[in-house]
């Protein structure tokens, strides 16, 4: 009674939705409750600031000075940098913020900027005081920054009074109802149904590859190129979480995906390798039953 209650009240209160292009890809918001169509516009308004901020393939942003000066004081990005340097241990460096230039060739090659991708792999060190990080090689922070820009919008969204989701391509704050994961093989018929309210993430190469190369790398083995299909995670501490996880999960073999998985709590995944569906343990709880 007092769910349907909450329901009502949202729904007398205003409802709005609005998709928009933001970090190379087609972004939703949709609020429901107390002033939704402002909630929207002031959301928009930070997804495209940060934006500006992380992207490094601006060269006015936040980023981009940090990766040709070597230092920038920023909120955001000190809060990015701690994440992925954190990462960067838990899974024995394979998710590596150190790879600025790598990041950087790699795109240029899946746009046809560049005619081959990079050939080798960076090490450096980063430090960070306060808010200002400071770094001797260019740092590759989007494992991480479309993740937290869902989580800032999401913030911006979901207050007292209304309920709100974003989806930011394939990363998703908590959804509002059932959400379906993406076919890698090009059809419209979901992998499975999510029921969850937990943070979402889906990462592989069938979105972007050129010549049998994508966006996945592992520098720990020299290797370009998702060793999957496609990887959904499933993450309750928020979005950068999911997107860290999925993007170092692709990268690595399916007996050592499952393994990172299997140890990190608050993670559950679903790997499609082969065309063979490998759910961990606690994957189950966050489908709907059909």
């Amino acid at each position: 009674m007092i769910g349907d209650t909450l329901e009502a009240t949202y729904e007398r209160l205003g409802h709005s939705r609005r998709e928009f292009k933001c970090c190379d890809t087609t972004w939703e918001i949709e609020v429901v409750g107390l002033r939704s169509r402002s909630a929207v516009s002031a959301a928009c308004r930070t997804a495209h600031a940060l934006e500006a901020q992380l992207n490094a393939f601006d060269e006015a942003s936040a980023v981009s000075r940090l990766n040709d000066e070597g230092a920038v004081t920023n909120e955001h990005i000190a809060r990015i940098v701690r994440r992925g340097l954190a990462y960067y241990e838990l899974t024995d460096r394979v998710f590596d913020i150190h790879q600025g230039r790598v990041e950087h060739d790699l795109k240029g090659f899946l746009r046809k900027e560049r005619d081959t991708p990079p050939a080798s792999f960076d090490t450096g060190a980063v430090t960070i005081e306060a808010n200002t990080v400071y770094t001797d090689v260019p740092l590759d922070l989007n494992g991480l920054a479309k993740g937290y820009i869902v989580d800032r919008v999401f913030e911006t969204v979901n207050r007292v009074g209304r309920r709100g989701f974003v989806s930011g391509g394939g990363d998703l704050s908590p959804p509002t109802g059932p959400v379906g994961v993406e076919s890698p093989y090009g059809d419209d018929t979901p992998l499975k149904i999510l029921d969850t309210d937990w943070y979402v993430a889906t990462s592989g190469g069938y979105r972007r590859e050129r010549d049998g190369t994508d966006h996945i790398y592992d520098p720990t083995t020299n290797r370009l190129g998702s060793r999957h299909e496609s990887v959904t995670v499933v993450a309750e501490r928020d979005c950068m979480a999911a997107d860290a996880f999925a993007t170092t999960l692709a990268a690595l073999s399916l007996t050592d995906a499952q393994s990172l998985a299997d140890r990190c709590p608050g993670i559950e995944a679903l790997i499609v390798h082969n065309g063979v569906f490998h759910p961990t343990a606690g994957f189950s709880t966050h489908v709907l039953d059909t």
